[in-house]
């Protein structure tokens, strides 16, 4: 598996599917679910209120996954997932890790082989960008499935050198 650490906007990557940090609510909101919704055109929240009214009527629960189309993006897919909110309690890493696992599973049963994350929970949600580097890439490194190519990418030169610092420690 290639994986690519890259300083860019997420809703320009030309990958089979693109990760959404998105809220339980599948709605859209604020940073990357924002920019991602804003960017698909309103047939993404279209897409996501299907989610709503059939299989997730309370919401995407946190750590989980789910795609949908990706409309006017360049990706084909969207795949949702809903990071931990470390200011609401959601402190355990192993809900961050189900975000990248869960996606890397979806990306596999829709037949993606290239993806491409944000930084799941390192803004608003409040975990520490070295945490979310070191869970995100443990867990697509461990991932034995059929996705060929992983982007992280990140949207300042600090976070994705956090990402680069952290890949080369545990490449090695």
């Amino acid at each position: 598996m290639e994986i690519r650490i890259l300083e860019d906007d997420i809703t320009r990557r030309r990958v089979d599917a693109i990760v959404n940090a998105a809220n339980s609510s599948l709605l859209g909101g604020g940073g990357v679910d924002g920019a991602i919704h804003r960017a698909a055109g309103p047939e993404l929240l279209a897409a996501c209120r299907e989610l709503r009214s059939g299989p997730y009527p309370q919401g995407l629960p946190t750590g989980g996954a789910v795609h949908t189309d990706a409309f006017n993006l360049p990706a084909r897919w969207v795949i949702h997932t809903v990071g931990p909110n470390r200011h609401a309690g959601e402190t355990d890493p192993a809900l961050l890790a189900s975000c990248f696992r869960g996606s890397l599973e979806v990306a596999d049963r829709i037949g993606a082989l290239s993806i491409a994350f944000p930084a799941i929970s390192a803004g608003i949600y409040g975990w520490q960008p070295d945490t979310v580097a070191r869970v995100g890439l443990t867990e697509v490194l461990a991932y034995d499935g059929g996705v060929q190519v992983v982007e992280f990418v990140l949207f300042s030169a600090g976070l994705a050198e956090v990402f680069r610092s952290v890949h080369a420690e545990l490449a090695t």
